[in-house]
């Protein structure tokens, strides 16, 4: 409902045209790949894939399409991480709707949208994770195993452990489950 509703609302506009809409985020960059829109906008968490991880993958593939994350979450890690995946705005979903339409037109013009409330925050809470501790911590909450983690990542299981103890300690954790809803609070995972 809510896409459906924020396409509408976008395509009222005269100076935008809405050529596709999608519900999870494999299937958005396969089609940010074959439409290759000016503009994506995408949410941060959605099946399949997030929207960081299509911010980044358009950006590892060179897609010259600019990316907006709309979301609910206010965290300057999530903001933080999202422009480390080249992402060109960031927006909260509270946002009214004029900013969004003149959020997307500058974007597409070059320029960069960014939340003033959270661009202030985001350089005050450093995110002390590695990008492999990130992904054993997130697997983790996931709740698999040391075992189960290190199969998927094609690590021993030694390794797993140590990835989890490093972060663990990073976030002055008692243990994975507080760390992996420490990260998640603070946007690092």
């Amino acid at each position: 409902m809510v896409l459906g509703a924020l396409a509408a609302l976008l395509a009222m506009d005269s100076g935008i045209e809405v050529i596709g809409q999608v519900r999870d985020g494999r299937t958005a960059l396969a089609e940010a790949l074959a439409r290759r829109p000016d503009v994506v906008l995408t949410d941060i968490e959605m099946p399949g894939m997030s929207g960081l991880e299509v911010a980044a993958e358009l950006k590892r593939l060179e897609a010259p399409s600019r990316v907006i994350i709309l979301t609910t979450f206010a965290r300057p890690g999530f903001l933080r991480r999202a422009l480390d995946a080249n992402a060109a705005g960031y927006l909260l979903k509270d946002a009214p709707s004029d900013r969004l339409a003149d959020a997307i037109r500058r974007v597409h013009a070059g320029g960069r949208v960014i939340d003033p409330d959270l661009a202030a925050g985001a350089w005050t809470d450093e995110d002390p994770l590695t990008d492999r501790e990130r992904q054993v911590l997130r697997l983790a909450a996931e709740g698999q195993s040391s075992a189960d983690i290190a199969t998927a990542l094609r690590l021993s299981e030694g390794t797993v452990r140590n990835y989890l103890s490093e972060a663990i300690s990073k976030l002055g954790a008692r243990n994975r489950v507080e760390a992996a809803r420490l990260a998640r609070q603070k946007g690092w995972l």
